[in-house]
């Protein structure tokens, strides 16, 4: 071993490491605060919608009025899908909705007539056209695997009504669709996360669009990156009554296991995306007519309160999971919508690395034996 390697401080999981500069996400884990370009995820829950902000993280300002419009048509019209993808889609309908999505993304790729095409203007594009067919994809699948034939999307909706629209077969309330824009919002970007450096480690070989949005779904679709919000609901069914929340959270806490939809990777302090979702839930699950959901969550955050001092927050997809479930949305979408709603961000970070695009190529520090001589089978 050399001197360098011996030396070396390993770093693992890469935490704490800045492989890069970037203009677009300021995250403060401490304080718990979220910025896009700038303006603060509080600002942009409040007055925004997916279709500005997906804008403002494609193009790093937020459209006037004639920006925004074109935009918006732009996203309207790209709800067009192959039809040989149907058939794709058609023929794997049983498998996990995940997997679906991956091959459905990479299929996508040859029918894109700019798939090879990597550059800025290019990739904005296929960007957009990607965040409106991932949501038609999973619509599709799940109408599928249920007996029934895909709707057509509507253009006289925005992007979160049309998408539970195609999902559901039901136009939605005007407050379900802001809750879902609002979830898509909150999703849309979120820094170097696990699917994020995925993408940008792809496009770092001089690969297109495709191959690293199909990696990152990859990558989130394993449960320590995107299945915090199918676990929540699966707790929220456990514990069955709000009653139970206090005696569930000591019984988890005394054999050190986890209560899911609280703690982050980055965040100390509440994770500033979760309480934009907390009233809506809480109207939802007076629309739909089941309050017991939110009853469960508040029982469990007023159960929590103790470990906060610890950084025990908290996360978005502590209340993300019961606005799908309120829907009647299967658990096994609920990541699928996150990827969804990730498409303008990965998109942004593939962006981001093809301005000065670099092979991503860390080290691993060797700790094996040292040389050793051959010795032939027959000896051994």
């Amino acid at each position: 071993m050399t001197r360098d390697a011996a030396a070396a401080r390993i770093h693992r999981g890469l935490k704490g490491v800045y492989f890069d500069r970037s203009p677009a996400t300021f995250i403060d884990g401490q304080a718990g605060e979220l910025r896009y370009y700038g303006y603060s995820i509080d600002d942009l829950a409040t007055n925004s919608s997916f279709e500005e902000t997906a804008y403002l993280l494609l193009h790093g300002e937020l459209p006037d009025s004639a920006q925004f419009g074109a935009f918006d048509e732009r996203l309207k019209t790209e709800r067009v899908l192959p039809e040989p993808l149907y058939d794709i889609i058609g023929t794997i309908a049983d498998a996990h909705p995940m997997d679906m999505l991956r091959t459905a993304v990479s299929a996508l790729a040859a029918y894109d007539p700019e798939v090879e095409d990597c550059s800025a203007e290019a990739v904005r594009r296929k960007g957009i056209r990607l965040t409106s067919q991932l949501p038609m994809i999973v619509a599709a699948h799940h109408r599928v695997r249920i007996g029934k034939p895909p709707i057509a999307p509507d253009k006289n909706l925005s992007h979160a009504a049309n998408f539970l629209y195609m999902l559901l077969e039901e136009v939605p309330s005007e407050d379900a669709a802001r809750l879902m824009d609002l979830d898509f919002i909150l999703h849309a970007e979120h820094g170097s996360n696990a699917s994020s450096f995925t993408a940008r480690v792809v496009t770092g070989t001089d690969a297109n669009l495709h191959a690293a949005i199909t990696a990152a779904i990859a990558a989130l679709s394993g449960p320590a990156h995107g299945g915090a919000a199918e676990n929540v609901i699966k707790m929220a069914h456990e514990i069955g009554d709000p009653r139970n929340a206090k005696q569930y959270v000591k019984a988890r806490r005394k054999n050190r296991e986890a209560i899911m939809g609280f703690g982050h990777r980055v965040y100390r302090a509440e994770d500033p995306r979760a309480k934009h979702l907390r009233h809506g839930v809480e109207r939802l699950s007076r629309e739909k007519g089941e309050p017991r959901w939110n009853q469960i969550l508040q029982a469990l955050v007023e159960a929590m309160q103790p470990y906060a001092r610890h950084g025990v927050n908290v996360n978005v997809d502590f209340y993300s999971g019961v606005i799908y479930h309120l829907h009647g949305i299967p658990q096994d979408i609920f990541v699928p919508i996150f990827a969804a709603g990730r498409v303008p961000g990965w998109t942004l970070q593939v962006l981001q690395q093809l301005e000065n695009n670099i092979l991503i190529r860390p080290l691993l520090r060797y700790d094996g034996p040292e040389r050793r001589p051959y010795i032939p089978m027959g000896e051994r």
